[in-house]
């Protein structure tokens, strides 16, 4: 008896199928047997799969249904009663088993008693140039884990809704009942969702267990990819109708709710892209099938998806065609604002309709995006075609610009060209052609354009095959890319324009039209005359033959070298071989403040100190991004990872950062590391963290390596020297006392409002045009992570336009989100709230501030040195504090100041700030900053600069 079964269906795949099953035979656990189960193909799969059951007669069983079933459900359904192993797996004659998968699946198996065991199947994309593989929903198993219920992880039931991933107890199987639907496509589905619900218990293993070969440009699509037929949307509706039964059966509310919201954000995705390339007939049967299950699904859900997946399920509700198409070109090409906006009550809505209602007012409200504050250039205008014509080698193009809410105005300097430009270009020139006619029409830029392609554009005429269309128009002088959708313009009769490329028209002599998968306008290089054909058949069987594989390997090589020369791999490899055999420069410093991303904190104080007591040193800052911003200007500026940042840092006598610099750079002998660090520790940090704990020991020593670097590490209070300096073990004798230097102006601003009974806010306060009569409050919050460690989007957690109704009159409120966040204000706020996150440097805002609200940021921890008052708003405190990675303190038990975790609470405590926030907590300030902050005295930059660079201290 074999432990495992594998079930290997195949229908017209006789090429294929030998080396799924091959995959099967190539297992490291040798008690695998391989079922072939032919729907009645009518090639020669049946026959290969007979060869191969005769090769292997004691591995391999042949089975042929007597008619075809149209699906896969009925050829798994005949192999689970066919199968003689104890488990039982499904492969598909197109795809192939990782060499481990059935015994690591078993393994886990037999250790657990799981009914089903899940591992991670990685789709191999076949049709490009490396085959790129993405891992199937990986933050599933990014750790080995047992459930005893599905409703303790939603999150597999809504999205691992595969069933060849996984390895399932066959008597667990018989004895449940568990079948495929047959007769009904993306039976996946509904089989993964009978499953889990029966599974008593349920393992995930992080080992890549499965390859999906996904092979777009076949000329046969898979079921799942016909989303052209209307019946393809009828079977996935039906599915998932059957399978909110199953769960509303179980009284599996919760997961009912995150499907519907998986639903929302994926599955209909999927069909509403393909929406402007298809017709009315489909569009109306398309909206009746779908608009009957929207009507069944939560409210609530459309709050938990993205807003243009909300946008597009609700204008599809309405069956509003007009503002729903160009949604649907947003989804296709995200950040594309492709409507011109409405605004009512200062609120910016996607269209000016179905804003009369609560619901409508909620999903089509995108103030948050910011297109009415964000620059024009910093927008992806959407451009539709609004005719196209083309006789012979002439093109005549129409199309209209999106103007939203008419920040394009009527006086603007306005021009326009069409370019042409390869998307692969060797020798071809992009072509500027100016638009014929430009006018300004309101909600939109209207254009024409013609283009005598045979003059205007000259491709090489091999490697430059396709071509996009862009209209880039110069507003006021500044200049706005926009590619061309075709929309709902018909190409279907458009002509091939004449073209003479670069090699002569025997190479190719036709531009032909084409909507590329995003919908946008291209041409690609074809071949009509006789003698084109004729050259092109040649050039195509050259480039096939052995001369032109050793060319077109040594291309390959020669490119491959170009890409090499400027990789991580090999800027290490020249940073550890070539630049750290270079002498060290005496008085060189390398700063660096969160990984380049800003000009702050204490490496900009320690700078600022240097050059207030005019030390004599060469100072390199790095930046990070395309240009840096807020840098000093008597500083050299090298761009993080450059050649030049890599031999500044080799031979730097100093280097000051406050979180590290690249892990894998071993620093020289010769060079002094000081590490001023970001802030004192509330969630653990370094090998007290579980992720580190998880990692192998070889990763684990490359971290220590990395830390090992520190000559220096500031702390400023023993709190630090037991968890921080724990965390990285680091040795006692790195450890430097002396506070930050970030917070040397806060201890200053403390002491003087403290002899002269007066705050001054500073010349900031009037940069921002701050109400001198009003009380500062500074929103200041950590961000969030997302299970797979992706950083979250903020959202701001109460109602801004509720505080600003409230509390505008007599608050200013300052939102600082963390610099990997970033917020849009509605315009109904403006002078009450305040976006200060564009500013580098957080402790000028602090000393201004009158009180803080924050949530597990280390801001409170500076923030405790002015003495002044505390918020801290912890509405996710559980998830926060215990799912995520642990806290060192109860920060309910220990802060100095109140913690609230609702809007209400929040909004209760400002409106009776000074009794709430102030006094009550006066004595708990002091032993906050006693505990955490003994070490602040208001000099740390001034110690730095004596010990290290004037010598004057010890």
């Amino acid at each position: 008896m074999p432990d495992v079964s594998v079930v290997v269906i195949a229908y017209n795949d006789a090429e294929r199928l030998p080396t799924a099953v091959q995959s099967v035979l190539d297992q490291t656990l040798h008690g695998v047997e391989v079922v072939i189960v032919d729907d009645c193909s009518k090639d020669s799969t049946f026959e290969v799969a007979q060869a191969l059951a005769a090769a292997h007669p004691d591995r391999v069983r042949a089975f042929q249904l007597p008619q075809n079933s149209g699906g896969c459900g009925a050829p798994r359904n005949y192999g689970i009663q066919q199968c003689s192993g104890a488990y039982v797996m499904f492969l598909d004659s197109d795809d192939v088993l990782e060499r481990n998968a059935c015994r690591n699946m078993l393994d886990a198996a037999e250790s657990t008693g799981s009914d089903i065991v899940s591992g991670l199947c990685v789709r191999v994309h076949l049709d490009s140039r490396n085959q790129k593989k993405t891992a199937w929903y990986p933050w599933l198993y990014s750790k080995t884990r047992t459930i005893e219920s599905i409703t303790e992880l939603s999150d597999l039931l809504t999205f691992d809704t595969l069933s060849t991933n996984k390895c399932y107890r066959r008597d667990f199987l018989l004895e449940n009942g568990l079948e495929f639907p047959v007769g009904i496509h993306y039976e996946d589905l509904l089989f993964s969702a009978q499953a889990y619900v029966a599974a008593r218990r349920i393992t995930l293993i992080p080992n890549t267990v499965y390859f999906w070969n996904v092979q777009e440009s076949a000329a046969s699509k898979s079921i799942s990819n016909r989303r052209h037929e209307i019946a393809n949307f009828v079977h996935r509706m039906e599915i998932h109708r059957r399978v909110d039964a199953l769960l509303e059966s179980k009284g599996y509310d919760e997961l009912k709710y995150r499907k519907d919201i998986k639903f929302l954000k994926h599955d209909l995705v999927l069909h509403l892209r393909d929406l402007p390339l298809l017709g009315e007939d489909y569009r109306r049967e398309f909206a009746e099938v779908a608009n009957g299950y929207l009507a069944e699904i939560d409210p609530q859900a459309y709050e938990e998806v993205q807003p243009i997946h909300a946008i597009c399920a609700y204008l599809l509700s309405k069956e509003d065609w007009e503002n729903l198409l160009p949604a649907t070109e947003a989804l296709t090409n995200p950040g594309r604002l492709t409507v011109p906006l409405a605004e009512q009550d200062e609120r910016i809505y996607w269209c000016d309709r179905h804003i009369d209602t609560e619901q409508g007012r909620s999903i089509l409200d995108v103030t948050a995006r910011g297109f009415h504050t964000r620059p024009l250039t910093a927008l992806a205008l959407g451009n539709r075609l609004t005719s196209y014509e083309s006789t012979d080698g002439v093109v005549k193009l129409a199309g209209r610009i999106v103007n939203p809410l008419g920040r394009i105005t009527p006086d603007a300097q306005i021009s326009a060209v069409l370019e042409f430009s390869a998307r692969r270009s060797v020798g071809g020139k992009t072509a500027h052609i100016p638009v014929t006619s430009l006018r300004h029409a309101g909600r939109f830029i209207e254009w024409e354009g013609t283009a005598d392609i045979a003059r205007a554009v000259r491709p090489l005429g091999i490697i430059d095959a396709v071509w996009d269309v862009r209209v880039i128009l110069t507003v006021d002088g500044k200049r706005l890319r926009t590619r061309v959708s075709v929309g709902g313009t018909s190409l279907d009769n458009a002509r091939a324009l004449r073209v003479r490329p670069k090699l002569t028209t025997l190479v190719s002599d036709r531009f032909v039209p084409e909507i590329t998968k995003k919908g946008n306008l291209s041409y690609v290089l074809s071949a009509e005359g006789k003698a084109a054909v004729h050259t092109s058949a040649v050039i195509e069987g050259a480039m096939h033959g052995r001369t032109a594989q050793f060319a077109k390997t040594s291309l390959r090589r020669l490119l491959k070298a170009k890409k090499d020369l400027h990789s991580g791999e090999t800027k290490l490899r020249v940073y550890h071989e070539f630049y750290s055999k270079l002498p060290i420069r005496k008085g060189l410093v390398v700063f660096e403040s969160h990984l380049g991303k800003q000009y702050s904190d204490s490496p900009k104080a320690i700078y600022e100190e240097m050059r207030r007591q005019g030390v004599a040193f060469e100072a390199v800052w790095s930046y990070a991004g395309a240009r840096p911003t807020g840098f000093p200007e008597d500083a050299t500026l090298v761009k993080r990872w450059s050649w030049q940042y890599l031999r500044a840092l080799a031979q730097a006598e100093f280097w000051i950062d406050n979180q590290g610099f690249p892990l894998r750079l071993t620093k020289r002998p010769g060079t002094t590391y000081i590490q001023t660090w970001h802030g004192t520790a509330l969630k653990r940090m370094g090998f007290d963290e579980p992720n580190t704990k998880a990692r192998g020991l070889a990763a684990q020593e490359s971290f220590q390596r990395a830390l090992d670097r520190f000559d220096h590490f500031l702390i400023r209070g023993e709190h630090d020297r037991r968890t921080l300096a724990k965390g990285f073990r680091l040795r006692d004798e790195v450890l430097l006392p002396v506070g930050y230097p970030r917070n040397d102006e806060l201890v200053a601003a403390r002491r003087a409002e403290a002899e002269s009974g007066r705050r001054e806010r500073g010349p900031l306060a009037e940069e921002l045009g701050l109400d001198p009569d009003k009380k500062v409050l500074l929103y200041a919050p950590t961000f969030r992570a997302a299970p797979g460690g992706k950083v979250r989007a903020f959202q701001p957690p109460f109602d801004l336009e509720e505080f600003a109704e409230r509390f505008g009159d007599t608050h200013t409120l300052l939102i600082r989100t963390h610099y990997l966040n970033s917020v849009s204000l509605p315009p109904s706020v403006q002078g009450r709230i305040v976006d200060v996150s564009r500013l580098h440097d957080i402790t000028p805002l602090l000393a201004l501030a009158d009180g803080l609200i924050t949530d597990y940021s280390s801001v409170m921890f500076d923030y405790g040195l002015l003495d002044r008052p505390m918020i801290f708003f912890t509405y996710d405190y559980d998830e926060y504090a215990k799912e995520n990675r642990g806290t060192y303190f109860d920060l309910k038990e220990r802060a100095p100041g109140p913690v609230v975790a609702t809007e209400e609470e929040l909004f209760g405590v400002i409106a009776n700030f000074k009794d709430e926030a102030d006094t009550k907590y006066a004595a708990a300030r002091q032993r906050f900053n006693a505990e955490f902050s003994e070490y602040d005295r208001g000099d740390a930059a001034r110690q730095i600069v004596a010990k290290f660079f004037t010598r004057s201290g010890k």
